[in-house]
Protein backbone atom coordinates (compact mmCIF):
# COMPACT_ATOMS: atom_id res chain seq x y z
CA UNK A 1 0.00 0.00 0.00
CA UNK A 2 0.98 3.59 -0.93
CA UNK A 3 0.70 6.14 1.96
CA UNK A 4 -0.46 8.34 -0.64
CA UNK A 5 -3.13 6.51 -1.38
CA UNK A 6 -4.07 5.00 2.26
CA UNK A 7 -7.39 6.13 3.46
CA UNK A 8 -6.32 8.16 6.70
CA UNK A 9 -6.35 11.37 8.29
CA UNK A 10 -4.08 12.09 11.04
CA UNK A 11 -5.38 14.93 13.50
CA UNK A 12 -2.53 17.04 15.07
CA UNK A 13 -4.80 17.29 18.30
CA UNK A 14 -6.24 15.45 20.81
CA UNK A 15 -10.19 15.57 20.38
CA UNK A 16 -11.90 17.25 23.08
CA UNK A 17 -14.29 15.25 23.95
CA UNK A 18 -12.02 12.05 24.32
CA UNK A 19 -11.28 10.86 28.38
CA UNK A 20 -8.98 8.14 27.79
CA UNK A 21 -5.69 6.89 25.68
CA UNK A 22 -7.14 4.76 23.32
CA UNK A 23 -9.79 6.90 22.29
CA UNK A 24 -7.61 9.72 21.61
CA UNK A 25 -5.44 7.80 20.14
CA UNK A 26 -7.29 5.90 18.09
CA UNK A 27 -8.80 9.07 16.98
CA UNK A 28 -5.76 10.80 16.26
CA UNK A 29 -4.67 8.32 14.02
CA UNK A 30 -7.03 8.18 11.98
CA UNK A 31 -8.49 4.77 12.93
CA UNK A 32 -12.00 5.48 14.42
CA UNK A 33 -15.07 8.37 13.68
CA UNK A 34 -17.59 9.62 15.69
CA UNK A 35 -21.06 8.50 14.44
CA UNK A 36 -23.15 9.62 17.06
CA UNK A 37 -23.15 9.11 20.94
CA UNK A 38 -21.13 5.57 21.25
CA UNK A 39 -21.22 4.78 17.80
CA UNK A 40 -17.89 5.09 15.58
CA UNK A 41 -17.39 4.40 12.06
CA UNK A 42 -14.27 1.67 11.71
CA UNK A 43 -12.06 3.57 9.02
CA UNK A 44 -10.08 1.20 7.25
CA UNK A 45 -6.62 1.14 9.25
CA UNK A 46 -9.17 -0.11 12.06
CA UNK A 47 -10.98 -2.56 10.18
CA UNK A 48 -7.86 -4.17 9.36
CA UNK A 49 -7.07 -4.64 12.99
CA UNK A 50 -10.29 -5.57 14.07
CA UNK A 51 -10.17 -8.47 11.75
CA UNK A 52 -6.60 -9.77 12.37
CA UNK A 53 -8.55 -9.88 15.88
CA UNK A 54 -11.52 -12.09 14.93
CA UNK A 55 -8.85 -14.07 12.87
CA UNK A 56 -7.55 -15.10 16.03
CA UNK A 57 -10.17 -16.08 18.05
CA UNK A 58 -11.86 -17.71 14.99
CA UNK A 59 -8.74 -19.96 14.45
CA UNK A 60 -8.76 -20.45 18.06
CA UNK A 61 -12.40 -21.35 18.64
CA UNK A 62 -12.13 -23.31 16.04
CA UNK A 63 -9.28 -25.25 17.17
CA UNK A 64 -10.89 -25.94 20.52
CA UNK A 65 -13.79 -27.80 18.75
CA UNK A 66 -16.22 -24.68 18.79
CA UNK A 67 -18.69 -24.20 15.53
CA UNK A 68 -19.21 -20.83 14.11
CA UNK A 69 -23.02 -19.64 13.30
CA UNK A 70 -24.03 -16.32 12.22
CA UNK A 71 -27.66 -15.21 14.47
CA UNK A 72 -30.00 -11.65 13.54
CA UNK A 73 -28.64 -8.74 15.07
CA UNK A 74 -32.51 -7.98 15.43
CA UNK A 75 -34.23 -10.10 17.65
CA UNK A 76 -38.71 -11.16 18.98
CA UNK A 77 -39.94 -10.04 21.70
CA UNK A 78 -41.73 -13.30 22.15
CA UNK A 79 -38.21 -15.29 23.13
CA UNK A 80 -37.07 -12.64 25.57
CA UNK A 81 -40.21 -13.50 27.44
CA UNK A 82 -39.76 -17.38 27.07
CA UNK A 83 -36.69 -16.55 29.17
CA UNK A 84 -37.85 -13.85 31.77
CA UNK A 85 -35.38 -11.20 30.36
CA UNK A 86 -37.91 -8.94 28.29
CA UNK A 87 -38.88 -6.68 31.67
CA UNK A 88 -35.76 -7.64 33.76
CA UNK A 89 -33.00 -6.57 31.77
CA UNK A 90 -33.38 -2.87 32.07
CA UNK A 91 -33.06 0.18 29.83
CA UNK A 92 -30.08 -1.26 27.87
CA UNK A 93 -31.98 -3.23 26.23
CA UNK A 94 -33.11 -1.23 22.85
CA UNK A 95 -36.70 -2.03 21.98
CA UNK A 96 -38.72 -1.23 18.46
CA UNK A 97 -40.97 -1.88 16.72
CA UNK A 98 -41.69 -3.51 13.01
CA UNK A 99 -44.10 -1.43 10.86
CA UNK A 100 -46.91 -4.52 11.65
CA UNK A 101 -46.41 -3.36 15.63
CA UNK A 102 -44.50 -6.73 16.41
CA UNK A 103 -41.86 -5.46 19.32
CA UNK A 104 -38.52 -6.52 19.07
CA UNK A 105 -35.19 -5.57 20.08
CA UNK A 106 -31.42 -4.83 18.94
CA UNK A 107 -29.49 -7.95 20.33
CA UNK A 108 -27.30 -7.02 23.18
CA UNK A 109 -26.56 -10.49 23.96
CA UNK A 110 -27.86 -13.95 21.66
CA UNK A 111 -28.42 -16.54 24.68
CA UNK A 112 -32.58 -16.49 23.95
CA UNK A 113 -32.18 -16.87 20.30
CA UNK A 114 -29.19 -19.60 20.30
CA UNK A 115 -31.29 -21.72 22.76
CA UNK A 116 -34.03 -21.94 20.53
CA UNK A 117 -32.13 -22.72 18.05
CA UNK A 118 -30.34 -25.40 20.05
CA UNK A 119 -34.19 -26.39 21.20
CA UNK A 120 -35.16 -26.71 17.61
CA UNK A 121 -31.85 -28.50 16.42
CA UNK A 122 -30.28 -30.54 19.61
CA UNK A 123 -32.72 -33.76 20.04
CA UNK A 124 -30.26 -36.36 21.54
CA UNK A 125 -27.72 -36.86 24.09
CA UNK A 126 -25.88 -38.34 21.15
CA UNK A 127 -25.81 -35.00 19.68
CA UNK A 128 -23.90 -33.29 22.70
CA UNK A 129 -21.99 -31.83 23.85
CA UNK A 130 -22.04 -28.59 21.57
CA UNK A 131 -20.55 -25.36 20.86
CA UNK A 132 -21.40 -22.78 18.86
CA UNK A 133 -20.24 -19.31 18.18
CA UNK A 134 -20.45 -16.10 16.17
CA UNK A 135 -18.60 -13.11 15.42
CA UNK A 136 -21.42 -9.90 15.05
CA UNK A 137 -22.31 -6.44 15.94
CA UNK A 138 -23.93 -5.74 19.47
CA UNK A 139 -26.04 -3.10 20.65
CA UNK A 140 -26.77 -1.89 24.42
CA UNK A 141 -28.35 1.60 25.34
CA UNK A 142 -25.57 2.37 27.37
CA UNK A 143 -26.50 5.46 29.79
CA UNK A 144 -23.62 7.19 29.62
CA UNK A 145 -21.56 6.09 26.79
CA UNK A 146 -18.12 6.74 27.32
CA UNK A 147 -14.02 5.74 26.99
CA UNK A 148 -14.31 5.44 22.94
CA UNK A 149 -14.59 1.62 21.80
CA UNK A 150 -14.21 0.60 25.69
CA UNK A 151 -18.20 1.73 26.26
CA UNK A 152 -19.54 2.44 23.58
CA UNK A 153 -23.25 1.19 22.46
CA UNK A 154 -22.49 -0.74 19.33
CA UNK A 155 -19.65 -2.90 19.43
CA UNK A 156 -18.29 -6.05 17.73
CA UNK A 157 -18.38 -9.03 20.19
CA UNK A 158 -17.50 -13.09 19.57
CA UNK A 159 -19.96 -15.22 22.11
CA UNK A 160 -20.60 -18.48 21.94
CA UNK A 161 -22.41 -21.22 23.78
CA UNK A 162 -21.66 -24.66 24.83
CA UNK A 163 -24.74 -27.44 25.48
CA UNK A 164 -24.23 -29.96 28.02
CA UNK A 165 -25.41 -33.42 29.80
CA UNK A 166 -24.08 -32.72 33.03
CA UNK A 167 -22.32 -30.00 34.92
CA UNK A 168 -19.53 -32.14 34.88
CA UNK A 169 -19.74 -31.64 31.20
CA UNK A 170 -19.91 -27.85 31.51
CA UNK A 171 -17.04 -27.53 33.62
CA UNK A 172 -14.63 -28.90 31.26
CA UNK A 173 -16.25 -26.43 28.23
CA UNK A 174 -15.69 -23.97 30.77
CA UNK A 175 -11.65 -24.88 31.33
CA UNK A 176 -11.44 -25.41 27.41
CA UNK A 177 -12.47 -21.97 26.86
CA UNK A 178 -10.11 -20.60 29.18
CA UNK A 179 -7.14 -21.95 27.61
CA UNK A 180 -8.70 -21.01 24.05
CA UNK A 181 -8.99 -17.30 25.87
CA UNK A 182 -5.32 -17.33 27.41
CA UNK A 183 -4.36 -18.06 24.00
CA UNK A 184 -6.51 -15.62 22.02
CA UNK A 185 -5.19 -12.71 24.33
CA UNK A 186 -1.52 -13.88 24.41
CA UNK A 187 -1.69 -13.45 20.60
CA UNK A 188 -3.01 -10.41 20.68
CA UNK A 189 -0.05 -9.15 22.96
CA UNK A 190 -2.56 -8.72 25.62
CA UNK A 191 -1.08 -9.79 29.35
CA UNK A 192 -5.18 -11.15 31.05
CA UNK A 193 -5.75 -11.66 34.46
CA UNK A 194 -8.65 -13.78 35.04
CA UNK A 195 -11.19 -12.28 38.07
CA UNK A 196 -14.01 -13.53 39.60
CA UNK A 197 -16.55 -11.72 38.61
CA UNK A 198 -20.44 -10.88 39.30
CA UNK A 199 -22.55 -12.51 36.40
CA UNK A 200 -25.19 -9.65 35.78
CA UNK A 201 -27.65 -9.62 33.44
CA UNK A 202 -26.22 -12.89 32.03
CA UNK A 203 -27.14 -14.81 34.58
CA UNK A 204 -25.23 -18.35 35.98
CA UNK A 205 -23.81 -19.21 39.22
CA UNK A 206 -20.38 -19.20 37.86
CA UNK A 207 -18.44 -16.38 36.20
CA UNK A 208 -14.59 -14.93 35.22
CA UNK A 209 -13.70 -12.14 33.50
CA UNK A 210 -10.50 -11.81 31.35
CA UNK A 211 -9.19 -8.33 32.06
CA UNK A 212 -5.99 -6.67 31.19
CA UNK A 213 -4.26 -4.83 33.66
CA UNK A 214 -3.66 -1.42 33.22
CA UNK A 215 -3.08 1.92 35.80
CA UNK A 216 -4.84 4.23 33.43
CA UNK A 217 -7.88 5.97 33.82
CA UNK A 218 -9.40 3.12 31.22
CA UNK A 219 -9.60 0.36 33.78
CA UNK A 220 -13.29 0.20 34.30
CA UNK A 221 -12.99 -2.03 37.52
CA UNK A 222 -10.96 -2.48 40.64
CA UNK A 223 -9.28 -5.77 40.60
CA UNK A 224 -8.46 -7.28 43.82
CA UNK A 225 -5.61 -9.98 43.86
CA UNK A 226 -3.25 -11.43 45.87
CA UNK A 227 0.25 -13.09 45.58
CA UNK A 228 -1.89 -17.00 46.15
CA UNK A 229 -3.91 -16.18 42.95
CA UNK A 230 -7.12 -15.29 44.00
CA UNK A 231 -8.21 -12.35 42.03
CA UNK A 232 -11.94 -11.21 41.70
CA UNK A 233 -13.35 -7.57 39.97
CA UNK A 234 -14.51 -5.35 42.62
CA UNK A 235 -18.33 -6.47 42.24
CA UNK A 236 -17.22 -10.06 43.44
CA UNK A 237 -14.52 -9.19 45.45
CA UNK A 238 -14.55 -10.32 49.07
CA UNK A 239 -11.95 -10.47 52.07
CA UNK A 240 -11.57 -10.87 55.50
CA UNK A 241 -11.63 -7.90 58.00
CA UNK A 242 -8.68 -6.97 60.10
CA UNK A 243 -9.69 -6.94 64.10
CA UNK A 244 -11.66 -3.56 64.76
CA UNK A 245 -13.86 -2.47 67.65
CA UNK A 246 -17.31 -3.48 67.49
CA UNK A 247 -18.44 -3.54 70.89
CA UNK A 248 -19.25 0.24 72.19
CA UNK A 249 -18.22 1.50 75.47
CA UNK A 250 -21.78 3.12 76.33
CA UNK A 251 -23.37 2.36 79.72
CA UNK A 252 -27.26 2.36 78.20
CA UNK A 253 -29.00 2.66 74.94
CA UNK A 254 -30.67 6.26 74.39
CA UNK A 255 -31.50 8.95 72.30
CA UNK A 256 -28.25 11.71 72.17
CA UNK A 257 -28.44 15.13 70.55
CA UNK A 258 -25.76 15.12 67.53
CA UNK A 259 -26.06 18.43 66.13
CA UNK A 260 -24.51 19.15 63.18
CA UNK A 261 -22.76 15.49 62.75
CA UNK A 262 -24.21 15.24 59.00
CA UNK A 263 -21.09 12.60 58.03
CA UNK A 264 -19.68 9.92 59.80
CA UNK A 265 -16.18 11.85 60.83
CA UNK A 266 -18.25 13.92 62.67
CA UNK A 267 -20.17 11.93 64.37
CA UNK A 268 -17.03 10.32 65.27
CA UNK A 269 -15.69 13.03 66.34
CA UNK A 270 -18.16 14.26 68.38
CA UNK A 271 -19.03 10.81 69.77
CA UNK A 272 -15.34 9.78 69.92
CA UNK A 273 -16.01 6.49 69.16
CA UNK A 274 -14.35 4.73 65.74
CA UNK A 275 -16.53 4.60 62.66
CA UNK A 276 -16.38 0.72 63.36
CA UNK A 277 -19.15 1.30 66.05
CA UNK A 278 -21.41 2.83 63.59
CA UNK A 279 -24.16 1.66 61.46
CA UNK A 280 -24.65 3.68 58.42
CA UNK A 281 -27.99 3.84 56.53
CA UNK A 282 -27.79 4.76 52.46
CA UNK A 283 -31.03 5.63 50.71
CA UNK A 284 -30.62 4.04 47.01
CA UNK A 285 -33.54 3.76 44.48
CA UNK A 286 -33.62 0.24 42.53
CA UNK A 287 -35.99 -0.48 39.86
CA UNK A 288 -37.81 3.05 41.05
CA UNK A 289 -38.39 1.89 44.72
CA UNK A 290 -36.11 2.99 47.96
CA UNK A 291 -33.96 0.30 49.21
CA UNK A 292 -32.35 1.25 52.66
CA UNK A 293 -28.94 -0.08 52.79
CA UNK A 294 -27.05 -0.78 56.22
CA UNK A 295 -23.03 -1.14 56.53
CA UNK A 296 -20.85 -0.23 59.42
CA UNK A 297 -19.62 3.20 59.66
CA UNK A 298 -16.25 2.76 57.98
CA UNK A 299 -17.28 0.66 55.15
CA UNK A 300 -18.84 1.60 51.41
CA UNK A 301 -21.61 -0.12 49.75
CA UNK A 302 -21.08 -2.24 46.73
CA UNK A 303 -24.37 -1.31 44.23
CA UNK A 304 -23.56 -4.51 42.35
CA UNK A 305 -23.95 -6.84 45.27
CA UNK A 306 -26.82 -4.52 46.61
CA UNK A 307 -28.60 -4.62 43.62
CA UNK A 308 -27.80 -8.83 43.15
CA UNK A 309 -28.89 -8.48 46.87
CA UNK A 310 -32.29 -7.92 46.07
CA UNK A 311 -32.86 -8.97 42.72
CA UNK A 312 -32.86 -5.61 41.14
CA UNK A 313 -31.47 -4.38 37.41
CA UNK A 314 -31.19 -0.32 37.47
CA UNK A 315 -29.57 1.08 40.61
CA UNK A 316 -28.88 5.19 41.68
CA UNK A 317 -28.20 6.60 44.87
CA UNK A 318 -30.86 8.41 46.12
CA UNK A 319 -30.83 12.51 46.05
CA UNK A 320 -31.31 14.86 48.94
CA UNK A 321 -35.11 15.58 48.20
CA UNK A 322 -35.66 12.13 47.71
CA UNK A 323 -34.57 11.14 51.34
CA UNK A 324 -36.18 14.15 52.75
CA UNK A 325 -39.93 13.10 51.26
CA UNK A 326 -38.92 9.44 51.94
CA UNK A 327 -37.91 9.69 55.96
CA UNK A 328 -38.65 13.90 56.56
CA UNK A 329 -34.98 13.72 57.86
CA UNK A 330 -31.71 15.19 56.28
CA UNK A 331 -29.13 13.68 55.34
CA UNK A 332 -26.61 12.61 57.92
CA UNK A 333 -29.78 11.18 60.14
CA UNK A 334 -30.94 8.44 58.14
CA UNK A 335 -31.86 4.97 60.09
CA UNK A 336 -33.90 2.11 59.28
CA UNK A 337 -37.34 2.19 59.06
CA UNK A 338 -40.65 -0.22 59.24
CA UNK A 339 -42.38 -0.57 55.67
CA UNK A 340 -39.44 -0.05 53.38
CA UNK A 341 -36.74 -2.68 51.82
CA UNK A 342 -33.78 -2.69 54.17
CA UNK A 343 -30.70 -4.72 53.69
CA UNK A 344 -27.37 -5.25 56.45
CA UNK A 345 -24.16 -5.88 55.25
CA UNK A 346 -22.71 -8.54 56.96
CA UNK A 347 -20.19 -6.01 58.72
CA UNK A 348 -23.32 -4.66 61.24
CA UNK A 349 -24.40 -8.32 62.24
CA UNK A 350 -22.15 -8.64 65.17
CA UNK A 351 -22.33 -4.93 66.63
CA UNK A 352 -23.26 -4.64 70.03
CA UNK A 353 -23.78 -1.33 71.57
CA UNK A 354 -23.79 0.50 68.52
CA UNK A 355 -24.50 3.99 66.85
CA UNK A 356 -27.59 4.33 64.76
CA UNK A 357 -28.99 7.03 62.78
CA UNK A 358 -32.99 7.22 64.40
CA UNK A 359 -34.31 9.53 61.37
CA UNK A 360 -34.53 12.59 63.91
CA UNK A 361 -32.34 15.53 63.13
CA UNK A 362 -29.26 16.60 64.99
CA UNK A 363 -29.72 12.86 67.25
CA UNK A 364 -28.92 9.83 66.90
CA UNK A 365 -29.11 6.63 69.08
CA UNK A 366 -26.50 5.27 71.15
CA UNK A 367 -25.98 2.21 72.41
CA UNK A 368 -28.02 -0.16 70.50
CA UNK A 369 -28.43 -3.04 69.71
CA UNK A 370 -30.20 -5.50 67.10
CA UNK A 371 -33.80 -7.28 68.34
CA UNK A 372 -34.34 -4.56 71.55
CA UNK A 373 -33.79 -1.27 69.83
CA UNK A 374 -33.68 -2.03 66.57
CA UNK A 375 -34.99 -4.98 64.54
CA UNK A 376 -32.20 -7.08 62.57
CA UNK A 377 -32.98 -7.04 58.96
CA UNK A 378 -34.58 -10.09 57.21
CA UNK A 379 -31.43 -9.72 54.43
CA UNK A 380 -28.49 -10.18 55.53
CA UNK A 381 -26.00 -10.14 52.97
CA UNK A 382 -22.39 -9.13 51.49
CA UNK A 383 -22.86 -5.69 49.72
CA UNK A 384 -19.75 -4.67 51.10
CA UNK A 385 -16.94 -2.92 48.86
CA UNK A 386 -13.64 -4.78 49.60
CA UNK A 387 -10.55 -2.05 49.95
CA UNK A 388 -6.92 -2.94 49.50
CA UNK A 389 -5.13 -4.65 52.79
CA UNK A 390 -7.97 -6.27 53.67
CA UNK A 391 -6.72 -9.93 53.73
CA UNK A 392 -6.77 -12.32 51.38
CA UNK A 393 -10.47 -15.18 51.85
CA UNK A 394 -7.99 -17.90 50.83
CA UNK A 395 -4.61 -17.39 52.42
CA UNK A 396 -5.20 -14.28 54.85
CA UNK A 397 -2.89 -11.79 53.16
CA UNK A 398 -3.20 -8.53 52.76
CA UNK A 399 -5.11 -7.69 49.18
CA UNK A 400 -3.73 -5.62 46.80
CA UNK A 401 -5.42 -3.77 44.14
CA UNK A 402 -5.20 -2.99 40.32
CA UNK A 403 -7.61 -1.10 37.13
CA UNK A 404 -8.43 -3.10 35.05
CA UNK A 405 -10.17 -3.31 31.11
CA UNK A 406 -12.44 -6.40 30.58
CA UNK A 407 -11.71 -8.18 27.16
CA UNK A 408 -13.63 -11.11 27.58
CA UNK A 409 -15.78 -13.23 30.31
CA UNK A 410 -16.93 -16.43 30.59
CA UNK A 411 -20.07 -18.02 32.37
CA UNK A 412 -21.41 -21.02 33.60
CA UNK A 413 -25.11 -20.62 32.92
CA UNK A 414 -26.62 -24.06 33.86
CA UNK A 415 -30.12 -24.28 33.40
CA UNK A 416 -31.23 -20.64 33.57
CA UNK A 417 -31.95 -20.24 29.95
CA UNK A 418 -32.87 -23.67 28.99
CA UNK A 419 -35.83 -24.59 31.48
CA UNK A 420 -37.82 -21.74 31.20
CA UNK A 421 -37.40 -22.06 27.32
CA UNK A 422 -38.13 -25.91 27.37
CA UNK A 423 -34.70 -26.41 25.79
CA UNK A 424 -34.68 -30.29 26.21
CA UNK A 425 -32.56 -33.34 24.95
CA UNK A 426 -33.51 -36.42 25.43
CA UNK A 427 -31.33 -38.91 27.62
CA UNK A 428 -29.92 -42.50 27.48
CA UNK A 429 -33.43 -43.62 29.11
CA UNK A 430 -35.54 -40.97 26.76
CA UNK A 431 -36.63 -38.97 29.62
CA UNK A 432 -36.77 -34.99 28.42
CA UNK A 433 -33.41 -33.48 30.28
CA UNK A 434 -32.68 -29.46 29.94
CA UNK A 435 -29.57 -28.45 28.69
CA UNK A 436 -26.37 -27.35 30.43
CA UNK A 437 -25.11 -24.24 29.43
CA UNK A 438 -22.00 -22.14 29.28
CA UNK A 439 -21.69 -18.78 27.55
CA UNK A 440 -18.37 -17.07 26.87
CA UNK A 441 -17.64 -13.69 25.40
CA UNK A 442 -14.56 -11.38 23.75
CA UNK A 443 -15.25 -7.99 22.95
CA UNK A 444 -13.21 -7.97 19.43
CA UNK A 445 -13.71 -3.83 19.48
CA UNK A 446 -12.99 -3.56 22.93
CA UNK A 447 -9.65 -5.74 23.07
CA UNK A 448 -8.63 -3.30 20.12
CA UNK A 449 -8.79 -0.43 22.72
CA UNK A 450 -7.14 -2.42 25.68
CA UNK A 451 -4.26 -3.16 23.22
CA UNK A 452 -3.78 0.37 22.86
CA UNK A 453 -4.29 1.52 26.24
CA UNK A 454 -1.62 -1.14 26.95
CA UNK A 455 0.83 -0.30 24.04
CA UNK A 456 1.45 3.76 23.35
CA UNK A 457 3.32 5.94 24.59
CA UNK A 458 3.51 10.00 23.85
CA UNK A 459 4.39 9.41 20.32
CA UNK A 460 1.16 7.11 19.15
CA UNK A 461 0.28 3.81 19.38
CA UNK A 462 2.86 0.64 19.66
CA UNK A 463 0.51 -2.04 17.81
CA UNK A 464 1.13 -5.70 18.81
CA UNK A 465 2.70 -7.10 15.12
CA UNK A 466 -0.06 -9.40 15.42
CA UNK A 467 -2.75 -7.34 15.42
CA UNK A 468 -1.19 -4.27 13.56
CA UNK A 469 -2.86 -2.75 10.27
CA UNK A 470 0.44 -2.84 8.59
CA UNK A 471 3.20 -5.11 9.95
CA UNK A 472 6.11 -1.89 8.41
CA UNK A 473 6.61 1.25 6.59
CA UNK A 474 9.01 2.10 4.46
CA UNK A 475 10.24 6.11 4.41
CA UNK A 476 12.46 7.27 1.64
CA UNK A 477 13.44 10.98 3.06
CA UNK A 478 13.72 12.42 -0.23
CA UNK A 479 11.27 10.83 -3.20
CA UNK A 480 13.23 13.15 -5.14
CA UNK A 481 16.05 11.27 -4.61
CA UNK A 482 16.39 8.59 -7.35
CA UNK A 483 19.00 6.44 -5.26
CA UNK A 484 16.68 6.66 -1.66
CA UNK A 485 13.55 5.66 -3.94
CA UNK A 486 15.13 3.01 -5.86
CA UNK A 487 15.84 1.16 -2.21
CA UNK A 488 12.90 1.99 -0.90
CA UNK A 489 11.01 0.69 -3.30
CA UNK A 490 13.25 -2.44 -3.55
CA UNK A 491 12.57 -3.36 0.33
CA UNK A 492 9.06 -2.42 -0.25
CA UNK A 493 8.54 -5.09 -2.78
CA UNK A 494 10.87 -7.79 -1.23
CA UNK A 495 8.91 -7.38 1.81
CA UNK A 496 5.32 -8.24 -0.15
CA UNK A 497 6.78 -11.11 -1.52
CA UNK A 498 7.37 -12.61 1.45
CA UNK A 499 4.01 -12.24 2.59
CA UNK A 500 4.92 -8.55 4.97
CA UNK A 501 1.70 -6.47 5.14
CA UNK A 502 3.90 -3.29 4.18
CA UNK A 503 3.41 0.56 3.37
CA UNK A 504 5.44 2.55 1.71
CA UNK A 505 6.03 6.22 2.32
CA UNK A 506 5.59 7.73 -1.30
CA UNK A 507 4.15 11.60 -0.20
CA UNK A 508 6.72 14.75 -0.99
CA UNK A 509 6.30 15.40 2.62
CA UNK A 510 8.67 16.59 4.94
CA UNK A 511 10.57 13.90 6.76
CA UNK A 512 9.46 14.86 10.10
CA UNK A 513 5.88 14.47 9.20
CA UNK A 514 6.73 10.97 7.81
CA UNK A 515 8.13 9.85 11.17
CA UNK A 516 6.02 11.55 13.13
CA UNK A 517 2.87 9.80 11.44
CA UNK A 518 4.81 6.18 11.21
CA UNK A 519 4.79 6.41 15.17
CA UNK A 520 1.07 7.87 15.37
CA UNK A 521 -0.08 5.30 13.56
CA UNK A 522 1.78 2.01 15.14
CA UNK A 523 3.70 0.54 12.04
CA UNK A 524 5.42 -2.54 14.36
CA UNK A 525 9.11 -1.23 12.21
CA UNK A 526 10.38 1.37 10.06
CA UNK A 527 12.98 1.13 7.46
CA UNK A 528 14.29 4.79 6.55
CA UNK A 529 16.47 5.37 3.61
CA UNK A 530 17.64 8.60 4.27
CA UNK A 531 21.32 9.66 3.07
CA UNK A 532 23.46 7.18 5.10
CA UNK A 533 22.20 4.43 1.68
CA UNK A 534 25.17 6.37 0.27
CA UNK A 535 27.06 3.73 2.54
CA UNK A 536 25.17 0.72 1.90
CA UNK A 537 23.23 1.28 5.58
CA UNK A 538 19.07 2.25 6.43
CA UNK A 539 17.61 3.47 9.48
CA UNK A 540 15.67 0.20 11.38
CA UNK A 541 13.40 1.04 14.27
CA UNK A 542 11.24 -1.06 16.39
CA UNK A 543 8.31 1.06 17.36
CA UNK A 544 7.59 -1.02 20.80
CA UNK A 545 10.93 0.20 22.20
CA UNK A 546 11.84 2.62 19.96
CA UNK A 547 15.84 1.13 19.18
CA UNK A 548 16.82 2.46 16.41
CA UNK A 549 19.94 1.21 14.29
CA UNK A 550 22.05 1.45 10.89
CA UNK A 551 21.65 -1.61 9.08
CA UNK A 552 22.24 -2.99 5.48
CA UNK A 553 18.72 -3.13 3.35
CA UNK A 554 18.69 -6.92 3.52
CA UNK A 555 19.42 -7.46 7.12
CA UNK A 556 16.38 -4.71 8.10
CA UNK A 557 14.44 -6.82 5.28
CA UNK A 558 15.15 -9.89 6.75
CA UNK A 559 14.27 -9.68 10.44
CA UNK A 560 10.69 -7.71 9.40
CA UNK A 561 10.25 -11.33 7.12
CA UNK A 562 11.39 -13.66 10.26
CA UNK A 563 9.62 -11.53 12.84
CA UNK A 564 6.43 -12.12 10.52
CA UNK A 565 6.99 -15.88 9.42
CA UNK A 566 7.32 -16.82 13.38
CA UNK A 567 3.70 -15.31 13.51
CA UNK A 568 2.21 -18.07 11.88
Amino acid sequence: MKMSKLFVQTLREFPSDAEVISHKMLVRAGFIRKLTSGVYNYLPLMWRVLKKIENIVREEMDSAGAQELLMPFVQPKELWEESGRWGAYGGELMRLKDRHGREMCLGPTHEEIITAIARDGLKSYKQLPVNLYQIQSKFRDERRPRFGLLRGREFIMKDAYSFDTSQEGLEKEYQNMWNAYSRIFKRCGLDTKAVQSDSGAIGGSVSHEFMVITDTDAGENDVFYCECDYAANSNHAVSKLPEAKIVGDFAKAEIVETPNTHSIEELCEFLNIPATLIVKTLVYIIDKKPVLALIRGDKQIEETKLLNAVGGVDIRIAVAAEIEELLNVEKGFIGPKEGLTIVADETVRDLKNFVIGINQVDKHGVGYNWGSEVKLPETVADIRLVEAGELCPECGKPLKVTRGIEVGNIFQLGTKYSKPMNAVYLDQNGKAQPYVMGCYGIGISRTAAAAVEAHYDEKGIKWPLAIAPYQAIVIPVSTKDEQQMKVAEDIYKTLLKHGVEAVIDDRDERPGVKFKDADLIGFPYRITVGKSIADGLVEFKVRETDEMSNIKPEDAAEIVITAVSNLK
